[in-house]
């Protein structure tokens, strides 16, 4: 027969296990991570959103009679989006998104050292899922975005992705840890963001609010129609956000700063302790 007084100690060994355990957590979290790791992140992040998101266009012109909705295609990178985040977001901070990497750089708590790496392995990875598609089901263009044809085109679906991607960086960097996308508030807004964007903007511009998302596809498919829209729109929708949030919220702090890099700790026991 168990001793009743095992009852109290127990549950105090219980609860300190499970507070080293969710301290242990965060530690990992959001400790500090090599370069060459997030890069690698980064890489692979990069290449499952343009596989996924140029995916659509290309199976539909493969498959014929278009299988896959445009409701489908412009949530299904919001959902892969959601997913990474909670999957790689303390690795590298998932940007997978050039004007994402220029809006935490230029808001302050993104090293600058390291933004042209980020950029280098983003466009690699959106090129290397580019060439996957076209090696498995040719014409990868059909996955890319342009502009709508209609009279003045090129410049509506400037302004467009200027406007989405002020919305999405403002929402980025208002749920970000320092310069990383961590947990389920970022995962559910970005990727919540990021469809619902698209479901209402998609026929206008392609709701791409991403330079290496766009140009993946156009290099490989080797079609450049109204490309500096996907370049000068996202990069100046970024701007445009962290213009916001720095009127709003001021310049980071120390804290912020250091949380960018991993610094932002030590997460103690006895202050895990103290805050339950």
């Amino acid at each position: 027969m168990a001793d009743p007084g095992l009852g109290p100690d127990l549950d105090r060994t219980t609860a300190t296990l499970g507070r080293r355990y969710f301290v242990r957590f965060e530690e990992d979290v959001l400790r500090q991570r090599p370069l060459w790791i997030r890069l690698i992140i980064e890489f692979l992040g990069t290449f499952v959103l343009v596989t996924v998101a140029a995916g659509s266009g290309v199976i539909n012109h493969y498959v014929g009679n278009a299988p896959i909705s445009r409701t489908a295609a412009v949530i299904a990178p919001g959902a892969a989006v959601m997913a990474m985040i909670y999957a790689w977001g303390p690795l590298s901070g998932l940007h997978i998104n050039p004007a994402v990497s220029f809006a935490f750089t230029a808001r302050g708590v993104f090293p600058p050292k390291w933004l042209v790496p980020y950029w280098a392995v983003q466009f690699a990875g959106a090129i290397g899922a580019a060439l996957f598609l076209q090696g498995m089901f040719g014409d990868v263009s059909q996955g890319s975005n342009y502009p709508i044809s209609s009279s003045g085109g090129e410049w509506k679906s400037f302004v467009m992705e200027t406007v989405l991607t002020a919305i999405l960086v403002s929402i980025i960097l208002n749920t970000a840890t320092g310069a990383r996308s961590i947990g389920h508030n970022a995962a559910i807004a970005v990727g919540s963001t990021v469809a619902l964007l698209g479901l209402f903007a998609s026929p206008i511009s392609g709701a791409s609010m991403n330079p290496a998302r766009t140009l993946g596809p156009d290099i490989v498919g080797n079609d450049y129609t109204g490309w500096w829209v996907y370049v000068a729109g996202p990069l100046l929708g970024a701007a445009i956000a962290v213009a916001i949030i720095g009127s709003v919220r001021g310049l980071p702090d120390k804290d912020e700063r250091e949380a960018a890099e991993g610094g932002a700790l030590p997460i103690t026991e006895s202050s895990s302790s103290e805050r339950t």
